[in-house]
Parts: structure tokens; sequence; C-alpha cells
């Protein structure tokens, strides 16, 4: 069970990194079906990033820092991420192209090079992952209290605090108030001067980066550095996470260790054939669903989507 449980929370930490950032995106009223491809854009350039930073240094006979084999990939996965997000903003804030169509033809886009990188780099096992996984050093002396809450690596937390910090500011900052302006009604947003296409834009890039993250965790923490295959059906649940918390950033945090818990339930489980365990991981998903009809039938404001959430703003028409 202690396995179990500490398994669902860094899976789970992994879809929140996906899941905040769909939420900034959707909060600006963009609809990003992109997600899985970004992640998977993001596990790459983080960990080509490590590989060649660790190859340098190696090669030179230097000792490898540990800040910097944990930072050079986060950056590089953040920047990966938002050119990713610049490139669907450009294409539906500039171009005006459909959103959905748009998203998935960003997911087979960052599928694409996420395979080309595997074949390419011919990485199986990132040596840089055991600095992500570095625990607090007394995590050990708390049995299982610290094993469940301060044996995690780096990103765990970090996921967490991104969440609560996302969440402050969508609800209790100015910036955050014109943000979800835009996405409920960019028309009178933009007639009270909020430049709509800036926060699209901005909104847009910063939530790639992090989801973007999302991917660099999965390998580094979740995979201990096992680099051999795409990802994208990570970023599918990190999507369905988005419409389980209603847009709530820091209902995520719980929402994201229930859905890492429901998607390797099967793996703790004797006994379950290989199709068994194929119908466990449609679980998150048949939850989502509940939720979504729950949701629809009670038509709370607070609970429901933005309003303009995938649809194009023509500012001519206004």
């Amino acid at each position: 069970m202690l396995a179990f449980i500490v398994s669902a929370i860094r899976l789970g930490m992994t879809l929140l990194f996906g899941s905040t950032g769909e939420t900034i995106t959707e909060k600006s009223g963009h609809l990003n079906l992109g997600i899985p491809g970004i992640m998977c854009v993001g596990a790459s350039c983080g960990c080509y990033a490590e590989y060649i930073y660790i190859d340098s240094v190696v090669s030179k006979g230097l000792e490898i820092n540990s800040i910097l084999a944990v930072l050079i990939p986060v950056l590089a996965t953040l920047i990966g991420g938002a050119i990713m997000g610049v490139l669907f903003s450009f294409l539906t804030v500039t171009l005006h192209a459909n959103q959905n169509v748009t998203g998935l033809a960003i997911t087979t886009l960052g599928v694409g090079i996420s395979d080309y990188m595997i074949d390419k780099t011919d990485l199986i096992y990132i040596r840089g992952a055991a600095y992500f996984k570095a625990s607090l050093p007394f995590a050990s002396k708390l049995g299982w209290f610290g094993e469940v809450f301060f044996s995690h690596g780096v990103l765990v937390y970090l996921a967490i605090i991104i969440a609560v910090v996302t969440s402050f500011i969508l609800n209790r900052t100015r910036i955050g108030l014109h943000l979800r302006a835009v996405g409920e009604n960019p028309a009178t947003a933009d007639a009270a001067g909020i430049n709509v296409s800036l926060y699209r834009y901005v909104a847009t890039s910063i939530g790639c980066g992090i989801a973007g993250l999302g991917g660099l965790s999965f390998i580094m923490d979740y995979l201990n550095g096992n680099w051999e295959y795409v990802i994208d059906d990570i970023g599918w649940l990190a999507i369905a996470l988005v419409i389980f918390t209603v847009w709530k950033p820091n209902f995520a945090i719980i929402g994201s260790i229930i859905f890492g818990g429901l998607y390797i339930a099967s793996s703790y489980i004797t006994g379950v054939s290989f199709a068994g365990k194929e119908l466990f991981k449609m679980l998150p998903y048949i939850v989502t669903i509940i939720v979504l009809i729950f949701t629809s039938m009670r038509s709370k404001k607070k609970n429901q989507p933005p309003q303009s959430l995938g649809l194009p703003y023509f500012r001519e028409e206004r």
C-alpha cells in the first residue's frame, strides 16, 4: 500500500503539471488539445539537454553540478514547451485557425518530434535522473510519514508550488481577473482596454511551458530516466484532469493523485490479465465523464468552462 501511494503521488504530479498548464491556457479561452504532444516535446528537450550537459562535463573530466543537472533540463523543457505554445497561438490567434484541429496537429507534431529524438539519440537511460529523485535527508527518519510526504524529488514539490501559485494568481490578482475576463467574454475585455491577443499568447505559452515539465517529470522522476518510448497518453490524462477538477488548480493537487492511483491500480492487484489492466486504465476517463455529467446537470457557473473556450475572437466584429 505504501509503494502504491508513493507511485500514485509521483505519477499524479506529472499529470498536475499538464493539468495546471492546460488550465492556464483554457482560462484565456484557448482549448489546447496539443498538450500530449507538448509534454512529449518537453520530455525530449529536457532529456536531450541533460544528455548534452552530462556528456560535456564527463568528457572534460569535471564534476557534475547537481543544481545545473536539474536546472538546465528544466529550462530547456520550459523553452521547448513555450515555443510550442507560441506556435499554437500564432495559428489560432493571429491566423484564426480552428483550435481543435490545431491542437491535434500540435499533438501529432510533438509525438513525431519525440519519436525522432528517441531514435536519433538512441538513449535508453538518462544518467542525470538520479539528481531529480534526490529526497529530503530526514525522510528516512520519519517512517511511513516521511516516505509519503518527503521522499520525493524536486519536480514533485515544484508541481504543487506551481499549482498553488497559479490558483492564487487566477483568483486573487488583477492579472488573473483580466485573464478570466478574456476567457469569458473577450469582446467585453477588449472594450475595457485589455489586450486579448497578448493575454492569450502569454497564457498559452506559459501554460505549455508548465505542461512540458510534466513530460520531463514522467521520464526523470516516475520512470527513473527511462526514455525509450513516446508518452502521449499521459497528456490526455492531464486534459481529462482539468475537467475532473472543474478548472481549479488547487483541486487538481488531490485530483492528480486520484488519477495517478486509478491509472496504476492494476499493477498492484494480483491476477489481473493484460486486458484487465487496460480496462483499469480507463477508470480516470470514466470518472471524468461522470464528473462532467454531474457538473453540467448542476449548471453552476463556477464549475463550468470559460464561456468563450475554443472560440476564435475577431476584433473587428466587436
